[in-house]
């Protein structure tokens, strides 16, 4: 599969493609990649609504470890005192 543009739109591969539901949201973790590199795609569907952020493949590591510091905290923090709050 090889990369081409047509009509100026790049065409991009996709490599790796996960769902993660979580409450009422779809979350899709799409790797692709381009003439200009490697990227990761989020999709974030609630509903039929989408939201997407795009992160570089060379920020994966630093995206993972924020992750990893964010549930460290979340784990500390004890208890969730408002449930319902999704966003």
């Amino acid at each position: 599969m090889g990369h081409s543009a047509i009509k100026g739109v790049t065409v991009e591969d996709m490599l790796f493609s996960e769902q993660v539901q979580v409450e009422r949201k779809t979350f899709t973790f799409d790797l692709k990649e381009n003439p200009r590199g490697r990227l990761l795609k989020i999709t974030e569907d609630v509903g039929g609504r989408r939201d997407a952020i795009i992160i570089p493949s060379t920020g994966l590591e630093d995206i993972k470890q924020a992750l990893d510091r964010v549930i460290s905290a979340h784990r500390s923090a004890g208890p969730v005192k408002a449930e319902g709050n999704d966003e």
